[in-house]
């Protein structure tokens, strides 16, 4: 039986219409689910008894049970879900002067093997269905009475290794028949997966890429990234060069600071020439330390450093403010910590 989340709403509005009912009526599906949070057939007043048996009979509306809650000091919350096959997820909200932003996981596991990352203490299961990220938000708004305005597709797991998935979704929730969030309120992530990095702009969307650099040569970043043994920098930086050309949108470049590895002044020169030229962003992050990996994060001195450089030699960028230090606050950390239980 398929989710009526997955559904693209022309295309099940003309399946509606094919089995005797009226393409208006999947316009009103849609407007219970999404805008009135309601997730049973039975309570869509306003359908025949007729179609809501059909919809009973041909579609599901699955839930997210939740397992685990943790609320930060800073009012960072993370979401523990457990998926219909007993699997487990995590979501996390913060909060912001502009909005609720929720960062959404997309896989079960990682297979990109990041060496300081806990999403890939396991590798992949499978890869979430579109409807099984869209809970996610429908979720954590439902759960805290909140409108979330914006979402980062950045949890665990490598979206570019989802990508059909990952785009359904993001026209789900910017569909004005779904959520709603405007495209530039829309983030996605990849670590480098080059060829998707081009088609991504070939979609000539809004919607703004972030890539994870973390290093600001091939040396360092295969050391922490084994996929740039597979896409060099020399090949992510022309796929991003394409992107920017394409879209005429500012890219993001993540990097996570590492105490001794990626954190020096000579490390933040070659980025700036690296990076020289290009409209884009650079996302400084001071690491959450893992307990199973021995990176630590860059030192406050060390950090600002790396920043003033930066910014000297002309590269917009920022120190991200750490948030939900006080809880599992590294992407993987708490799934990792109840699975091993």
């Amino acid at each position: 039986m398929k989710s009526i989340i997955n559904e693209d709403l022309n295309e099940f509005a003309t399946k509606l219409e094919a089995d005797g009912f009226k393409k208006f009526n999947a316009r009103q599906i849609f407007e219970w689910i999404f805008k009135k949070r309601v997730y049973e057939f039975s309570q869509m007043s306003n359908l025949s008894k007729k179609l809501r048996e059909y919809l009973r009979e041909n579609y599901k509306i699955e839930d997210l049970k939740l397992n685990k809650h943790q609320v930060s000091r800073d009012k960072t919350e993370k979401f523990l879900f457990e998926l219909s096959d007993g699997n487990l997820i995590e979501t996390v909200l913060m909060r912001h002067e502009y909005g609720n932003s929720v960062c959404v996981t997309t896989q079960l596991g990682c297979n990109i093997g990041c060496t300081f990352c806990a999403s890939g203490l396991e590798k992949k299961k499978r890869n979430l269905e579109p409807f099984e990220i869209v809970l996610q938000v429908l979720k954590v708004s439902d759960i805290t009475k909140e409108r979330v305005s914006h979402v980062v597709v950045m949890g665990i797991g490598e979206p570019f290794d989802n990508y059909n998935n990952v785009m359904k979704f993001i026209d789900i929730i910017n569909s004005p028949y779904g959520l709603e969030i405007g495209a530039r309120h829309i983030t996605v992530s990849t670590s480098g997966i080059v060829p998707k990095i081009y088609e991504f702009a070939d979609r000539e969307t809004q919607i703004n890429l972030a890539i994870s650099l973390h290093a600001p040569n091939d040396r360092v970043r295969s050391q922490l990234m084994k996929i740039n043994d597979r896409y060099s920098i020399k090949e992510v930086i022309e796929a991003s060069k394409y992107y920017v050309e394409k879209t005429n949108r500012r890219i993001t470049f993540e990097y996570i600071l590492l105490e001794g590895i990626n954190d020096e002044v000579a490390h933040a020169n070659e980025l700036s020439n690296l990076l020289r030229g290009i409209n884009c962003y650079v996302n400084l992050i001071r690491y959450n330390a893992v307990n199973e990996f021995d990176y630590r994060g860059s030192r406050e001195v060390r950090a600002n450093a790396f920043f003033n450089h930066l910014k000297r030699r002309g590269i917009n960028t920022t120190l991200r403010k750490e948030k939900g230090s006080d809880i599992d606050a590294a992407c993987g950390q708490l799934r990792s910590k109840e699975m091993n239980k």
